[in-house]
């Protein structure tokens, strides 16, 4: 996870920006309940949440958008979070998706 923190103008307006990337690990991918839970914690935060898959990119916040990721087992996401609490969001995020696995097994070894 990526930090970073930029001032702006004479009062040093902070914005607090974070990244982390994150692969998916449960058996059957971001499909639709993971994403709502997904959205449920990110929408939890008032910083702007962005994620992308490389190619996309879309609101962490907007269920509709985050079906156009179509993540499968193994897809990397970048998670982008700006804002006062950007940091706790992104912890969150991280939890869910890598740790708690959306609360579904991993994939079956070969």
């Amino acid at each position: 996870m990526v930090m970073t923190k930029a001032g702006v103008g004479e009062k040093s307006l902070e914005k607090i920006v974070c990244e982390a990337t994150i692969e998916i690990k449960n058996a059957d991918g971001l499909h639709m309940r993971p994403m709502m839970q997904f959205v449920d914690v990110a929408t939890q935060y008032k910083a702007e949440i962005s994620v992308s898959n490389g190619e996309t990119t879309v609101d962490g916040k907007s269920i509709m958008q985050m079906t156009l990721l179509a993540s499968i087992v193994g897809t990397k996401l970048n998670i982008k979070a700006e804002g006062e609490d950007a940091h706790q969001a992104i912890e969150a995020l991280c939890e869910l998706v890598e740790e708690k696995m959306f609360d579904e097994p991993p994939p079956k070894k070969k």
